[in-house]
């Protein structure tokens, strides 16, 4: 069977890791395929919470092997932090496979990070100073540390030397900052090989093969289409590709093997860190979102800020992504609002915009252009088929449907795993 993409529709944390885990018992590997400990995935399993940020959301479903892709930057202490936890929850994690070629998270990245957004002051992009951005950048530079390096004691030191010669003078001379040892590095680093060795695999040869013998493989992004490195809403975005195409690169699958790609939506608008946001909400509805809503970053512990459904956004997700259908999320969040407001279109300089503008200044100084649905009162968290909704709440869920541009084929009415109605065979 082809593959499947899943990834977030809006600037991240629309419940990817509950789309993803409702589909993890019908597939055979869940993939991440860019990102790193950046992202955060909150899956409830009965009574049980978890709080996922490096791991696929994939590695909670007993038959599922989890994958994490060569286009993914692995910070081991995070990832064995994470093992350990739930490992004494009592979650298998001896499936996980992990890309010789993913991209290692040293300590003098997660260092840069950190002095680099400070020096910024108020131009700061708000990263979560995971050294995640500064990892990319030694990709791209090819100075890079690789998981496979770890293997080889003499490459990764040379490695490690190339990355901090330049590294030790811009934090000694610019950021009056300590030099990094490069012995010390490699002995840090060298200390997770053995750890490592179990789970490291060829994950491009194991996933086109899984694809050739019919085996059913979901590849999981984090963040959201509005923080692409390329097309989101930069310079406030990720250092990766969370849109589909990233999922071929990433992962390496080619692109004519995925036949579905599925957007997760909020139905209302959040986002983490700087950057614009035309929804926003600065009063008590914003306040109520946020609360009933439980906004508050996974993985940044964060306050998300908050705003009404943006569907010039969703239109957008539609169109770079190739959605073919959406899983939208949170739709019990809504319950209690007699008018709900939704944004249609952009007001630039006097101007109606129908569609995301290209121009970053554009977007700076777009205003909502809002029209406002019946609202319900009705608790719609038992119900178990779109017919059980109240009616103000479907025609809520069919006009989103209609301004998006794909249909909606599930939604999100708690955050159960039962909690999930199926309107047009998601699962």
């Amino acid at each position: 069977m082809p593959a499947l993409v899943l990834l977030g529709a809006q600037w991240g944390d629309e419940g990817k890791g509950k789309a993803t885990d409702l589909l993890g018992g019908s597939v055979d590997y869940v993939v991440r395929y860019q990102g790193g400990n950046n992202a955060g995935h909150t899956v409830v399993v009965g009574d049980q919470k978890y709080a996922l940020h490096l791991l696929p959301s994939g590695i909670l479903s007993p038959g599922c092997t989890p994958v994490i892709g060569n286009g993914v930057v692995v910070d081991p202490s995070v990832l064995f932090s994470e093992l350990n936890g739930l490992n004494e929850r009592g979650v298998d994690t001896s499936k996980l496979l992990i890309s010789g070629n993913a991209h290692i998270i040293t300590p003098y990245n997660v260092t840069v990070d950190k002095v680099t957004e400070r020096f910024l002051g108020k131009r700061k992009i708000g990263t979560t100073g995971r050294g995640i951005g500064p990892t990319y950048a030694d990709k791209i530079n090819r100075v890079g540390i690789r998981v496979q390096d770890l293997y080889d004691e003499s490459i990764l030191t040379q490695k490690v030397e190339a990355a901090l010669d330049v590294k030790n003078q811009m934090l000694t001379k610019l950021y009056n900052r300590r030099a990094i040892a490069v012995d010390q590095v490699v002995e840090e680093l060298l200390g997770y090989a053995d750890k490592l060795a179990p789970y490291v695999a060829d994950t491009v040869l194991v996933l086109n093969q899984a694809l050739e013998q019919d085996k059913v493989v979901l590849f999981e992004g984090g963040q959201g289409t509005l923080l692409d490195i390329d097309h989101g809403t930069y310079p406030f975005v990720t250092s990766s590709n969370p849109t589909a195409g990233g999922a071929c690169t990433g992962a390496g699958v080619g692109p004519t093997k995925i036949s579905r790609v599925i957007g997760i939506l909020k139905a209302y608008t959040t986002r983490v860190g700087s950057g614009p946001f035309p929804t926003e909400l600065f009063d008590e509805d914003g306040e109520a979102l946020r609360r009933i809503g439980g906004e508050r970053g996974v993985t940044t512990g964060r306050d998300r800020r908050c705003g009404w459904f943006d569907a010039v956004i969703a239109r957008y997700a539609t169109r770079v992504n190739g959605l073919t259908d959406f899983f939208l999320t949170k739709l019990d969040v809504l319950t209690g609002w007699e008018q709900i407001p939704v944004c249609v279109a952009y007001e630039i300089d006097g101007k109606r915009v129908e569609e995301l503008p290209y121009s970053q200044t554009d977007f700076h100084h777009a205003k909502p252009i809002y029209e406002t649905l019946p609202g319900w009162s009705e608790d719609i968290t038992k119900a178990k088929s779109f017919t059980d909704l109240p009616k103000n709440a479907q025609a809520y869920v069919k006009a989103l449907e209609e301004m998006s541009g794909a249909p909606i084929s599930a939604i999100g009415v708690g955050p159960g795993r039962d909690e999930t109605i199926e309107v047009n065979s998601f699962l």
